[in-house]
């Protein structure tokens, strides 16, 4: 089994296990985090796996810059327009899912 074959995120972005989509289009799939860290958590993922951020600038920076703005128009439709980007890479760095996904952190005022 391949690791896109076998990852969470890809599972889920196929539909076999559910989530709440909050933005979808052919490249970029978004859906509330099952365990918020804020009012609103959004998860931001591209489509096609790749392993995490870094990964992701070094062959997609369009995808990339893609997910930012996916991300900001999120935060304007849920609280202003101010909100924190978090892209957790590497175990150690928390990353649990090793396919590049972005937190969107928004809807109230976050500590620091």
């Amino acid at each position: 089994m391949s690791e896109a074959e076998d990852c969470l995120f890809c599972k889920i972005i196929a539909g076999q296990i559910p989530s709440t989509k909050v933005y979808e289009d052919d490249t970029t799939y978004a859906f509330k985090d099952i365990n918020p860290k804020a009012k609103i958590h959004v998860l931001i993922v591209p489509k096609r796996h790749v392993a995490n951020v870094s990964e992701l600038a070094q062959s997609d920076p369009a995808q990339l810059d893609h997910i930012v703005e996916v991300a900001q128009s999120i935060a304007d439709k849920e609280f202003h327009g101010e909100y924190r980007l978090v892209f957790n890479t590497g175990r150690d760095a928390g990353q649990t899912v090793f396919h590049a996904h972005a937190h969107v952190l928004t809807g109230e005022v976050l500590d620091e």
